[in-house]
């Protein structure tokens, strides 16, 4: 038996963040952010709700009455918690499933392509086995409100997948991963690590908040992610013409277009969530296969490519085969 998508699920917080709000805090005007990145709005978390707490429902939608045979439990997440233990404990005993391993991954943007990659390997081979695999983050905490480069993006969600058996055939195909850790400065936070810690010191050098090289991250992603998908693509045999969905990490319309025409790709088979969802981090591949599969359902066969790039720098694709 092969591995592929048994479930989905995701989750947005109800608190919608207007443009006019972040014009209010920036000074940015709202027809600068439209036009810069796509964006209408993003969804915050409410005081007092956890990166697991968003996590949760997309979790529980996915998985549905399926726990017999669950062998990893898998959270893709920059935003935890806390520090330790892993977020995916957390969520293991929010959702009562006890015993299944659980531990969290971190490829910031990437992280739910490199998390169901992983699972994918580690179900190989194995009858009656499945894994959940959840994208969840919440960089509303992260955000310096005054800079428009960054605040204007970024939005919380979760998204999930239950990944088991499917004839052979079908489900993931082919995946690609790579890291350039040369560029690890252009995307992160600072303070919070053994490096710098969150003291005062760092707070008032705002060290704490979420910095990217724009211009840089751009080029990153629009040259990386065009050769990862050519070549997993290649592995199967297939022609970019025969991929029927292409759900690429949210960055910002204005990138997802450029990435779609540098592919040759029509604009009806790249969904996006990014106009009332925001940038949602490690969140934003599950989170638009859902809304796209709600939205259009999938057909036995169907080929979809789920790809992003994210802090490291690193990327990832994988192709998929629908059951």
């Amino acid at each position: 038996m092969a591995v592929g998508i048994r479930g989905l699920g995701s989750y947005v917080p109800p608190r919608v963040i207007t443009n006019a709000e972040i014009s209010a805090w920036t000074g940015a005007p709202e027809q600068w952010i439209v036009e810069r990145t796509g964006i209408h709005e993003r969804r915050y978390a409410a005081e007092g709700q956890t990166t697991s707490d968003l996590a949760a429902p997309a979790a529980r939608q996915a998985l549905g009455e399926a726990r017999d045979g669950l062998e990893a439990l898998i959270v893709a997440t920059c935003t935890p918690d806390v520090p330790q233990p892993a977020t995916a404990a957390i969520l293991q005993h929010k959702l009562g499933l006890r015993g299944v391993p659980a531990f969290d991954v971190n490829a910031v943007c990437a992280g739910f392509v490199f998390s169901l990659v992983i699972a994918g390997r580690m179900l190989a081979g194995r009858d009656h086995a499945s894994a959940l695999v959840i994208g969840a983050d919440m960089f509303s905490v992260l955000m310096d409100h005054s800079d428009r480069r960054t605040v204007s993006l970024f939005g919380d969600g979760a998204g999930a997948v239950l990944l088991g058996d499917v004839p052979d055939g079908y489900g993931i195909l082919a995946s690609r991963l790579v890291t350039d850790g040369e560029h690890h400065e252009e995307v992160g936070v600072a303070a919070g690590g053994t490096r710098t810690p969150l003291d005062s010191a760092a707070r008032a050098a705002g060290e704490h908040y979420f910095r990217m090289n724009g211009p840089m991250v751009r080029d990153y992603v629009i040259t990386t992610l065009r050769k990862l998908v050519q070549e997993v693509v290649d592995d199967c045999g297939l022609r970019l013409a025969d991929i029927d969905r292409f759900v690429v990490h949210q960055a910002n319309s204005r990138m997802l277009e450029a990435l779609a025409a540098d592919l040759g790709v029509d604009p009806e088979r790249l969904p996006m969530t990014i106009e009332r969802c925001g940038n949602t981090a490690g969140a934003s591949v599950p989170l638009t296969l859902h809304r796209s599969h709600q939205a259009r359902p999938l057909r036995r066969g169907d080929h979809v490519l789920v790809a992003a790039a994210g802090g490291g720098l690193c990327a990832g694709a994988a192709v998929i085969r629908w059951h």
